[in-house]
């Protein structure tokens, strides 16, 4: 054999035992699959939670930002006209007189235009009584109250009414009372005489703000004869105006 082929043969010899013993370790090792998770160590059971941290401090404040641009402008809104209504305030008068005794048939009768709640005019003077009227949407309440009477030979009848500057209440119908008398008598001054203390009382609608000169007239019914009408005898004679709202 020649010398190289023996140190070859030696070499050999010596490194089979090694390789042999290498084997066997790596055949007894058994990894652990969670060797590479926690290391070489078993994880063990988990441990009881903490408790929460203490808040932290706040931090620092940040800078202001970048104002903002200006929008587009917006269409033009729609004019709207609000209207507030004033509370209501009583509006009322009275015009009293005492023992008129006004015997017209036709025409106006008599309201004291200057007179107050606590004010009489003696005597009566025939004219108008003057109303304030605040609103054109409100309505006027009139009433007369005083003693009529009538008397006649045959059937009469007399009417009494409201007039509102002149012209009867049209809103929506006049205000009025009549006395119808049919009990013949040989004549006028008949013991027929009797006085009553009648009212003429209504609503009128349509009368515009202002000054109002409110009166009572007297006149004939439709198709019957007049007769001789009295007013306000030896009594208290008052027509009370009212504003009401609608």
């Amino acid at each position: 054999m020649s010398p190289l082929a023996a140190r070859l043969l030696v070499v050999f010899c010596l490194a089979l035992p090694l390789y042999g013993v290498e084997k066997v370790r790596n055949r007894g090792y058994r990894k652990d699959p969670d060797a590479d998770k926690y290391g070489s160590c078993i994880q063990g059971p988990a441990g009881t939670p903490g408790r929460e941290g203490n808040p932290g401090a706040n931090g620092i404040p940040g800078t202001p930002g970048i104002p903002g641009r200006d929008g587009l402008k917006g269409e033009k809104g729609e004019c709207i006209s609000e209207i507030f209504d004033e509370p209501w305030r009583p509006n009322y008068k009275q015009c009293a007189w005492s023992s008129l005794n006004y015997g017209i048939d036709l025409g106006k009768v008599a309201v004291a235009g200057t007179c107050s709640v606590d004010t009489w005019l003696f005597p009566a003077v025939p004219q108008d009584c003057t109303f304030t009227k605040r609103r054109s949407d409100s309505d006027l309440r009139v009433l007369f109250s005083g003693s009529l009477r009538l008397k006649c030979k045959n059937a009469c009848c007399q009417r009494w009414y409201f007039t509102f500057n002149g012209a009867e209440c049209t809103g929506p119908l006049p205000v009025e009372s009549i006395i119808y008398l049919d009990q013949g008598s040989p004549e006028l001054n008949s013991t027929i005489n009797i006085h009553r203390t009648s009212s003429v009382e209504g609503l009128c609608e349509g009368v515009k703000a202002g000054l109002v000169d409110v009166a009572v007239w007297v006149g004939t019914c439709a198709d019957y004869p007049r007769g001789d009408a009295s007013t306000g005898w030896n009594s208290v004679s008052r027509i009370i105006i009212e504003e009401l709202p609608k």
